[in-house]
């Protein structure tokens, strides 16, 4: 049994064939040209790349089960339609009827990104056996995807799971979104780097010795790891960056835990590499402020498992 799932992003289209056993046997990409293709040709491109990979994997696209593609903006999965993006340019675009035409699978199904890359740690990934699960995607935003009772959570207009734009400081951070104080503003890698570069900038007015500008330089530029690498090197100010930040990211998970109650919350993006020293300290923050903490069960915070390849097995296996 085959399946093809795609994670159609602003910048590359990654098209993966999947096996029964969540392994992804071949996986091609190829940049998305928002700039000069029409939808119908991004579309077209999609086709083409799912025929490229079967041909090199030695697979029959006649054999392949379902296609699924995680696509940003609002997606009415259960029309197959992007009601809305921005990025791609996609206005009520029945992409499910469009991808049927160009490669002659009747079983597609199309999902917003986040909900895909959801899906696929609740499928295969590290919510994988449970039923309620959330994962936050730490990147340029926060991105969220939620599973309840086995399926996803995306509201009545299709736009729901959009997480990062909780407020956890009233009038804080102008956001992208155009509110203050989202906590994507607060939790984002973007919003790390910008707090490092802040501690940066004090520590030349007051004259507070750093290693993170000798650590940044080594780096080419002030990046995710740059507080991290500091604090390990013994850096206060490296230290009171990364404390600074998981504060404020457990205040963001302790909501999304106080109104789901989910059995695992996933953290997945370039900041969840640093694995326990993220976690071990996010945990014990968490447990301090959730509901009910010491009278009911904690759930569990987990580095997510799948990666990049998130959107992808999340794609394919929709439907399921």
């Amino acid at each position: 049994m085959y399946r093809i799932g795609i994670d159609l992003g602003g910048t590359n289209i990654a098209v993966g064939l999947v096996n029964e056993k969540f392994e992804i046997l071949k996986k091609m990409s190829e940049p998305t040209l928002v700039a000069t293709r029409t939808s119908e040709e991004i579309v077209a491109a999609m086709g083409a790349l799912c025929k490229k990979v079967c041909q090199a994997a030695g697979v029959a696209l006649a054999d392949v089960e379902a296609i699924g593609v995680a696509s940003p903006g609002a997606v009415n999965y259960t029309e197959g339609v992007v009601e809305y993006c921005n990025n791609l340019q996609f206005h009520h675009f029945p992409m499910r009827e469009h991808l049927r035409a160009q490669t002659g699978v009747s079983n597609v199904h199309v999902e917003n990104d986040a909900n895909a890359a959801a899906w696929g740690e609740a499928v295969a990934g590290a919510a994988r056996g449970t039923k309620s699960s959330v994962t936050v995607t730490l990147g340029t935003g926060v991105g969220g995807g939620i599973i309840v009772d086995g399926k996803v959570l995306s509201g009545f207009n299709f736009a729901g799971g959009e997480i990062g734009h909780i407020v956890i400081e009233t009038n804080g951070v102008p956001c992208t979104c155009g509110r203050k104080g989202c906590w994507e503003a607060y939790s984002s890698a973007t919003a790390l780097v910008r707090m490092t570069k802040e501690k940066m900038e004090e520590c030349q007015e007051t004259g507070q010795k750093t290693a993170l500008f000798d650590i940044a330089q080594r780096q080419g530029k002030v990046n995710g790891l740059t507080a991290f690498d500091a604090m390990r090197a013994g850096d206060a100010a490296g230290r009171e960056v990364v404390d600074r930040y998981i504060f404020y990211l457990a205040t963001g998970i302790t909501n999304i835990i106080n109104i789901f109650q989910p059995e695992v919350v996933c953290i997945g993006g370039g900041v969840s590499g640093e694995g326990e020293t993220l976690l071990a300290p996010l945990r014990e923050s968490v447990e301090r402020e959730r509901y009910g903490a010491g009278l009911v069960e904690s759930p569990r915070l987990a580095v997510a498992a799948l990666g990049n390849d998130a959107g992808i097995i999340g794609a394919a296996f929709l439907g399921i």
